[in-house]
């Protein structure tokens, strides 16, 4: 008796857990302050403290976009919303 080992097309990558894993982008713009962005990153992505904010708005303003966040498309999907909402310039998510 043989065995035939069949492989099969992945849904994601490695960890990439329910939906893929999917970055969060803002991108920079002339009507948000750093302030803003900074306070806005910390309210609403974990383990992100407004030090944190404020490094990731000096990205944001000199290289014109940071990614904020990865992980989980459904996770992805509600940060992405929450930081649109609150008025920051998001791109749109990008799968990896």
């Amino acid at each position: 008796m043989t065995t035939e080992v069949i492989e099969r097309d992945k849904l994601a990558g490695p960890g990439g857990g329910i939906g893929g894993n999917c970055r969060v982008i803002v991108k920079n713009d002339d009507h948000n302050s750093f302030d803003h962005v900074a306070n806005v990153l910390a309210r609403y992505l974990p383990g992100v403290s407004v030090g944190d904010g404020f490094r990731l708005a000096d990205t944001i303003h000199n290289s014109g976009l940071a990614i904020v966040w990865v992980g989980q498309r459904e996770i992805a999907e509600l940060y992405w919303q929450q930081l649109r909402d609150a008025g920051l310039t998001m791109a749109p998510l990008e799968e990896g």
